[in-house]
């Protein structure tokens, strides 16, 4: 009997937060498409994070350099991290500033961006604000405009629309893209049209500069995107999202590539949600601020995955074992019709989502058929990422191929 209730309680808590993500999600249905234009004034540090990056730094540096904004407004610094290969060579022959950093104790892309920071402060030229980057990403050309705007607008964080560089290349980048498509449109989008804090999200990030001098970067982490939004929103500054800010991430090709990624990913966050849930959850509730409950109900998302495999797990159990069923299950207690709309929103959600993106080829339709196995694959992921929470080793996604702005442009 007991066991029964604390099972119902815990599906019931999962329940809820399903309902208040889903309640969320339909304010991202319409996009507000009226924005105010600035003309170009504010100057910009862009940092480009590398690991051995030689394969695709080159294209994201030709790309960069022909952003639509003026070149005496920004300069770009490739932070040459730990690097083995030809990264710091590629960077300099292109004309950029390849600054490099050895420190083998401290490794990772948190602390590379803590000690580029300190290196910015130093210069001569002091810049209005920084623009960060993955090697490995390719960006619009209107990129620093929409920046510039924004921070016209007097934001000071801005995040913007992460895209998939290479869906078509394998189901898993497929799975990546879809997802991608799905989280910019029904949880980012969802949170600007009712003025709530974003999430960064690891590139395509800008800060204004007196900011980050003022808060420090102190974001050295696996997940350092998510540590520094919380740390904003601790602050009472929300990030926002540009959503015509578009960034093209490449996403690894293999599922075991995918995993270490997701691991490392999973790993981090249990971390972000031991340090921020409570005093998040606490601060809301002491200042009846409801932008701190969503956050601190965001950081703990990664234990609602958890929970959520566990329970299954225990469920199918239960039914596996010739004996009678010693759990029940809350959905048995529920009309057949709420059960009915709740599998329909959870399966329509994602081609909605792709349809309201301008999603057309009929190929990453098809992939939803093999959405479902990357999506439970998060279960196992996550529930290894709970043992090895305290790992602080950064996997280095390596790359395939080389792919260029016009071609992502083209598709």
């Amino acid at each position: 009997m007991v066991l029964n209730v604390i099972f119902i309680a815990f599906q019931a808590v999962m329940a809820i937060i399903a309902v208040y993500q889903f309640g969320l999600s339909i304010f991202g249905l319409f996009k507000n498409k009226s924005r105010k234009r600035h003309a170009p004034q504010k100057t910009f540090a862009v940092l480009v994070a590398a690991h051995n990056e030689e394969q695709v730094v080159g294209a994201l540096i030709e790309n960069l350099k022909k952003m639509d904004y003026p070149e005496e407004l920004f300069d770009i610094f490739v932070i040459c991290d730990n690097c083995t290969d030809k990264t710091a060579d590629i960077s300099r022959s292109l004309g950029v500033q390849a600054c490099e950093r050895t420190n083998l104790l401290l490794r990772g892309k948190g602390y590379a961006i803590e000690w580029m920071l300190k290196e910015l402060w130093s210069m001569p030229r002091q810049y209005d604000a920084i623009v960060m980057f993955d090697a490995d990403n390719l960006v619009n050309p209107d990129f620093l405009q929409l920046m510039n705007d924004d921070l016209c607008e007097g934001h000071q964080v801005i995040q913007g629309y992460l895209d998939t560089k290479n869906p078509a290349d394998s189901w898993v980048t497929a799975a990546y893209g879809i997802t991608y498509w799905y989280c910019n449109r029904l949880w980012q989008l969802s949170r600007t049209n009712l003025k709530m804090s974003n999430f960064l999200g690891g590139t395509g990030m800008c800060f204004d500069s007196a900011l980050l001098k003022e808060m420090g970067w102190g974001a050295t982490s696996l997940v350092e995107d998510l540590e520094f939004s919380m740390r904003c929103v601790q602050r009472g500054i929300y990030p926002i999202l540009n959503y015509d800010a578009k960034v093209y991430d490449e996403k690894p090709v293999s599922f075991k590539a995918s995993a270490r990624q997701r691991l490392r990913w999973m790993q981090g966050h249990f971390n972000v949600a031991r340090n921020y849930f409570i005093p998040l959850l606490w601060a809301s509730i002491k200042e009846r601020n409801f932008v701190k409950f969503d956050s601190a109900i965001y950081t703990i998302s990664v234990y609602n995955t958890l929970l959520g495999f566990l329970l299954t797990l225990f469920m199918w159990i239960d039914i596996a074992v010739p004996s009678p069923n010693v759990l029940n299950s809350l959905y048995s207690y529920m009309p057949w019709w709420i059960l009915v709309i709740a599998a329909s929103a959870t399966i329509l959600q994602f081609p909605v989502a792709m349809r309201l993106e301008g999603v057309k080829s009929w190929k990453m339709y098809a992939q939803l058929l093999t959405l479902p196995i990357f999506l439970i694959s998060w279960w196992p992921i996550t529930f290894y990422a709970f043992f090895t929470q305290n790992n602080k080793t950064w996997s280095h996604t390596q790359h395939t191929r080389v792919v260029r702005i016009e071609e992502v442009q083209g598709k």
